[in-house]
């Protein structure tokens, strides 16, 4: 007796469930006025200072140092403490800012929905740390499991972290989505593990030549949900 496909969806957060405003950015600059006003020295301009920022959350993000290593780093190099309570306030910070600057997708809630809906696994994969990838997730409409690199030791596109995505789907990479806006990270990253890989163009931008192309490009997250009808149609 034929049955429907079991599929699997997984999301990234930051410009495909929903935008951030440069939330960590921001939070840095905080900090940055506390090392100032206990002491410490800029090391330029507040361009410089945000380009400085930009760059070191980069790295961060990349997976060279955690956001605790980052916070003592910036404050190390600009005359300040470099003990915990700088990062566990920077941290507070951060998570508490997530309700202001965290501003959902108009369609994240309802696609989410309608996935739930129709018994589609779905889960998150997202490049950051915890809690603040679960608290966005959450400003996104989403219920379910966060998984976020700093909790794996790996970071998108390392194949291992799409491994988690499928393991927490319980579903083959063959039969799972992944949904994301960076091609490298996500595009990349999903299509070397063996998922199917959406890319969502919202925003006007050129995918890049020379990585390879996506399985699906959308351009609104609601487009996600005939992409996965078409699979669970399909026939086992």
């Amino acid at each position: 007796m034929s049955a429907q496909v079991g599929v699997g969806v997984g999301f990234d957060i930051d410009h495909t469930l929903a935008i951030d405003n440069k939330l960590e950015r921001v939070a840095f600059l905080h900090l940055l006025d506390r090392i100032v006003a206990e002491g410490g020295r800029p090391l330029g301009t507040l361009q410089e200072e945000i380009e400085r920022i930009d760059a070191l959350l980069a790295e961060q993000r990349a997976g060279a140092f955690t956001i605790d290593e980052a916070v003592h780093r910036f404050s190390r190099e600009r005359g300040g403490e470099t003990h915990d309570d700088y990062a566990a306030g920077f941290r507070r910070l951060a998570t508490s800012m997530a309700e202001t600057f965290v501003i959902p997708d108009p369609e994240a809630k309802g696609t989410l929905d309608a996935l739930a809906a129709s018994g589609t696994k779905v889960a998150v994969l997202s490049n950051g740390w915890s809690p603040l990838q679960n608290v966005k997730a959450r400003r996104a409409g989403f219920g379910g499991t966060v998984i976020a690199s700093a909790d794996l030791g790996v970071q998108k596109p390392h194949p291992q972290a799409f491994a988690a995505l499928c393991r927490e789907l319980r579903l083959p990479p063959d039969r799972c989505f992944y949904v994301g806006d960076d091609p490298k990270a996500d595009i990349a990253g999903a299509l070397a593990a063996g998922l199917r890989a959406v890319w969502i163009d919202n925003e006007g931008k050129t995918y890049p030549s020379n990585l390879p192309a996506p399985t699906h490009v959308v351009h609104r997250l609601s487009d996600v949900l005939g992409l996965v009808d078409a699979v669970r149609s399909q026939k086992s």
